[in-house]
């Protein structure tokens, strides 16, 4: 998994090996295409973040901020480790 438009293209994502279904690379890149540049200096709010990669994707491609909401405590480490 990883960043497929933006800044951080092509950075790898670490996903957990339980606990999340992130989605495909494809379905981020079919979004973020349709959405264009709508998306940049707005504010992200990713629910259910698991490996972050909606509100990272949203942040190389020119989000100004990103939140993320994930309750699992396994999973937030995995996230942070991924927004470093």
């Amino acid at each position: 998994m990883r960043i497929t438009g933006g800044a951080a293209r092509g950075i790898q994502l670490d996903v957990p090996q339980q606990d999340v279904r992130p989605a495909t690379d494809y379905m981020r890149e079919s979004v973020f295409n349709r959405l264009g540049g709508t998306i940049v200096d707005k504010v992200v709010l990713d629910c259910f973040a698991g490996t972050g990669a909606y509100g990272l994707e949203a942040l190389s491609r020119g989000a100004q901020t990103c939140y993320f909401l994930e309750k699992n405590p396994k999973v937030i480490a995995n996230l942070k480790k991924n927004c470093e």
